[in-house]
């Protein structure tokens, strides 16, 4: 199952386990059984602190518990975690061993402070990289603290169950029963959903910070550029973002960034937040902004509103706040979302093997979903508005290639129906002959492009009808002091390359900005 290079890897990681522990399985005479167990004796045999038992009794069969001796800690995998599950595994195994996560120290105590009942199951799948953020997180959390429980469960392998509990979307995590969220999720998200009182201490925690002397909303490929370049300069430099990487977390393939033949979205986040911290860059991950408020004069200090309340200032501020996927805006999109409706093909597509999909969209992404989607699925009906399909020849050709697609264009979407549960079909208006059709399926795959998230800016910066922050060729905005980079911008071609090379120029506009204006009358007293 694991081949010598692998099996060499992972004994070399286990050689940092530093207490024994046990892997409990429960079989049966299934083949997937057999995988389970064959993957669970290679372990044991490259590390003499870890053995194997088969006497097992959980519900789930197969399935596997980490059990460290002389503690009531509770993980468990229903699922062979390889593909991209299996950097969760190691670390598991490394972790329930007693090697220390690379999490910050005030994080691991607030999940050691959690006082109640929390039993989580999380539904993934093996082709998903949304879904080792939440597994690691859960599975850390089971890992520090007694009270929490966790299983993880490949929805692949439980499809029976998947479809019993309405699973159309991973990663989807249950608490005691009851749905606690869905998409990917950092364990810092998780554990303040938990605890209530941590929001409160984070927003007068970040309000008490200096003021900035470049502040960065955004941790995209624009706002990590942004950050290296400002931070070489010497300046205070600080980076507020929602999820850094941002969208390229959630992109598979990566092939076109130059000098880097070819990576992962995940990876290449990774690295990225890597270089950022590597220049001493104060990253505020998991912060969502919510308002701009511009200097009172020139050479002021601009002041960003969060969410949780917490206020940050700087002397300026570099806008890269990205863009997420469109929706379609039909009725039944939001009421079927995670129900049917999805926007990740390769997360989700799984979850609907043999089954009938759709695809709404015929550029690039619509056509790459499509293709993916017909190696899994029973059949894939394509809708595209326009006359002809907007993909790459190669995609279009590919794509005709497939037995099980079927090409519709001149397609309106009118409606996506369900049967108040889940998605049972989708309406769509012929634009030629005006005539309205229904194809009958059970998942639906959005993939019209994307959308500008600046909707909190509208009022405070001139924005384009599209809802792109309007910027000059050095990245300028209509406020003082306040900069604008990448996929949230008017700069034509949403690719990472030109977003990148758009945040370092909005970094070096924003220096030369900062050099050719007074400091702050403050900040002048204070370096008095």
């Amino acid at each position: 199952m694991l081949d010598d290079t692998l099996k060499a890897q992972l004994k070399a990681y286990l050689e940092r386990v530093t207490q024994p522990f046990e892997l409990v399985a429960t079989l049966d005479n299934s083949d997937s059984s057999r995988e389970m167990l064959e993957l669970l004796q290679t372990i044991a045999s490259l590390c003499d602190k870890i053995t194997v038992r088969t006497d097992g009794n959980d519900a789930r069969k197969p399935s596997f518990s980490l059990q460290r001796v002389g503690t009531d800690m509770s993980l468990r995998f229903a699922a062979i975690p390889l593909g991209h599950e299996f950097t969760s595994l190691v670390l598991a195994l490394l972790w329930t061993g007693g090697h220390p996560p690379k999490v910050e120290p005030e994080v691991i105590e607030q999940i050691k402070g959690l006082d109640g009942d929390y039993q989580f199951e999380v539904y993934m799948s093996l082709s998903c990289h949304n879904c080792p953020d939440v597994v690691q997180a859960l599975s850390l959390m089971a890992v520090l603290n007694p009270k929490v429980k966790t299983v993880v469960i490949d929805g692949g392998l439980f499809q029976q169950e998947v479809t019993d509990r309405e699973v159309m979307a991973v990663p989807m995590v249950y608490l005691n029963g009851q749905v606690f969220g869905s998409g990917r999720m950092m364990v810092e998200e998780i554990v303040a959903k938990l605890d209530t009182k941590s929001a409160e201490k984070e927003a007068a925690k970040l309000s008490a910070k200096d003021p900035y002397d470049v502040l960065i909303i955004g941790g995209g490929p624009a706002g990590a550029a942004a950050a290296v370049y400002a931070a070489r300069k010497g300046i205070r430099t600080g980076v507020a973002a929602e999820r850094f990487g941002g969208q390229v977390n959630d992109t598979l393939a990566i092939e076109n960034y130059i000098s880097v033949l070819e990576t992962d979205g995940p990876k290449f986040a990774a690295a990225l937040e890597q270089q950022v911290k590597h220049y001493g860059v104060e990253i505020m991950n998991l912060q969502q902004a919510v308002k701009l408020v511009p200097a009172e004069e020139e050479g002021g200090y601009v002041s960003v509103e969060l969410a949780n309340g917490g206020v940050l200032q700087s002397r300026s501020i570099i806008l890269s706040t990205g863009a997420r996927w469109r929706n379609v805006n039909v009725p039944g999109e939001n009421e079927y979302r995670n129900k049917g409706v999805a926007y990740c093909p390769h997360c989700d597509g799984p979850l609907f093997k043999g089954k009938r999909t759709a695809v709404i969209g015929g550029g690039n992404s619509g056509v790459e979903a499509a293709i993916d989607l017909a190696g899994i699925v029973a059949h894939v009906t394509l809708l595209e508005f326009a006359d002809t399909l907007k993909a790459d020849a190669v995609l279009v050709s590919k794509l005709k290639s497939l037995p099980n697609v079927t090409i519709i264009t001149n397609a309106q979407t009118t409606e996506i129906t369900g049967d108040g549960s889940k998605v049972n079909g989708i309406r769509y208006k012929d634009r030629v002959t005006g005539l309205e059709h229904l194809v009958e399926l059970e998942g639906i795959f959005v993939q019209i492009g994307l959308v500008p998230n600046t909707e909190w800016l509208r009022g405070t910066v001139e924005l384009s009808r599209f809802g792109e922050i309007v910027v000059d060729a050095k990245g300028h905005t209509n406020v003082p002091g306040v900069f604008a980079a990448g996929d949230c911008t008017t700069v034509p071609y949403k690719q990472i390359v030109i977003a990148a090379g758009e945040g370092s120029k909005a970094a070096l506009s924003a220096f030369d900005y900062l050099i050719r204006t007074p400091m702050p009358a403050a900040q002048e007293a204070v370096e008095a």
